[in-house]
């Protein structure tokens, strides 16, 4: 009973990620070519307002990390936050994807910049409490890496759903056509389309997070020995030198599997010419998550965290140039299987940024002597964040400079073509390299070094536990 109990606990937990996933899989893969092609932004309105919105979670994300780890009621101090932030976050979804008053023009855009930001920040309002859970948990490395791995299959779950479901959902309820190269008609994604799938992505993301609500038990975390102030949240961000080292190569590994989501929207409608072919594309990816996720536990047998951490990020990086060469050579079925390998090596990379930045917790409780879960793990959404303003200033940066027309479909310039063929398989490439580098000369906390860590914080639990009990 006590471990069918233990088992329903961390499903239920891990089930929540389904929903925010596919909230951010319709953030992150469809929301430029929505604002773009429907709604007719330009891409230097949108640079400037993905930067102005970072620079607002700049401030925003340590601030709900400071206002989490100072709530305390019955449900607990993170479960309260994440049914709020849902339940935002999937109303601002809709309301990002729609035009509901048919503006245009400046209105237009202050519309789309007050929608934008506040994704943000309600997105911020549910994904801080959801993974700040993690630490909290346990101090076993081995059970950290069991709940991580949950969290992140129903996570890579939620991004298949979308990515492999929303192109053909689109299809499906639009009611627009174009003319392809030949001058047949064929359906295009529009305003419809991308609203209804806004939509159900919603519906699910309120539903996924009250199972999770619902299921999960809290474990009861110490206190800091000082009450939380805002200016205390960017004390505890700079002292902690390894975080900041896990957020630079994180952030660049991860602005390169968002730009080939990002992109990929546009390759198949602007290069290949048929958006559906996008689903079959994603779906070797979903699979080769799959698989990444069972891999994951094997490797980490095998080799140490950081050596499989290594081995991820080199795998994924094949995994690019496999699709650079199908793309330019035009060889759809390269391109699956190459991702299928990718996503082998960005399921288990994801597990293990999980599992460093628990470990990141715990070095800063040895560091600073207190444990500050909530304001770490903000930085968690903050560099999501930071790795898709990154990925946008290319992709807006690039359809700018290669006279990219939202109108044209697959009548775009070859300019426009290459540029983005370019985006969806060789930077992202380069972007992974260059992150292997950042982790394997200046992250730390592997070895030896975490082992004494963990044992301080494992004897630090006890004692307040004993303490608890007296």
């Amino acid at each position: 009973m006590e471990t069918l109990k233990y088992i329903k606990g961390k499903l239920g937990y891990g089930i929540g990620a389904i929903g925010l996933d596919l909230s951010y899989g319709m953030f992150y893969s469809f929301l430029a070519k929505y604002l773009t092609d429907v709604l007719g932004l330009g891409a230097s309105f949108l640079l400037i307002l993905t930067a102005v919105a970072r620079i607002w979670d700049g401030i925003n994300d340590p601030m709900m990390g400071t206002i989490v780890d100072n709530t305390h009621t019955k449900m607990g101090k993170y479960r309260p936050w994440i049914m709020r932030g849902s339940v935002c976050n999937a109303l601002v979804l809709v309301l990002l994807f729609s035009n509901p008053f048919g503006l245009k023009g400046a209105a237009l855009c202050a519309y789309v910049a007050v929608a934008y930001v506040a994704w943000g920040m309600t997105n911020t309002m549910a994904d801080i409490p959801y993974w700040s859970m993690v630490p909290s948990f346990t101090s076993d490395p081995k059970e950290r890496n069991l709940v991580s791995t949950i969290a992140r299959t129903f996570s890579g779950l939620g991004q298949g759903i979308v990515s492999i479901g929303a192109p053909l959902l689109m299809t499906a309820v639009s009611v627009t056509t174009a003319l392809d190269e030949s001058g047949n008609a064929v359906k295009v994604h529009d305003a419809r389309s991308y609203l209804v799938c806004a939509i159900v992505c919603a519906v699910c993301l309120i539903f996924f997070s009250s199972v999770s609500v619902a299921s999960t038990k809290e474990t009861v975390a110490p206190k800091a020995p000082e009450k939380f102030s805002f200016r205390k949240t960017f004390e505890i961000i700079k002292s902690n030198d390894q975080l900041l080292v896990f957020m630079l190569f994180a952030m660049i590994s991860n602005a390169g599997w968002y730009l080939t989501s990002g992109v990929a929207t546009y390759y198949f409608d602007v290069v290949v010419g048929d958006p559906n072919k996008q689903s079959t594309f994603s779906l070797f990816q979903g699979a080769g998550s799959v698989i990444g996720l069972l891999f994951h536990p094997i490797i980490t047998k095998v080799f140490s965290k950081r050596r499989a951490y290594q081995f991820s990020l080199i795998f994924a990086g094949l995994g690019y140039v496999g699709i650079s060469v199908g793309a330019f050579a035009d060889v759809f079925m390269l391109m699956n299987i190459s991702y299928f390998i990718c996503a082998v090596g960005m399921a288990s990379m994801f597990i293990s940024q999980t599992i460093f930045l628990a470990d990141v917790v715990d070095y800063g409780e040895v560091k600073m002597g207190f444990r500050a879960e909530s304001v770490t793990f903000s930085m968690k959404g903050f560099l999501q964040k930071m790795a898709y303003t990154f990925q946008t200033v290319i992709l807006f940066g690039s359809l700018g400079l290669s006279n990219y027309n939202g109108e044209l479909h697959n009548q775009n310039p070859t300019s426009a073509k290459t540029a983005i063929t370019l985006m969806l398989s060789v930077i992202p490439a380069v972007l992974f390299f260059v992150s292997l580098i950042v982790f394997s000369t200046k992250f730390k906390l592997h070895g030896s070094y975490m082992d004494e860590i963990t044992a301080v914080v494992t004897e630090n639990r006890l004692k307040r536990e004993a303490a608890q009990g007296e």
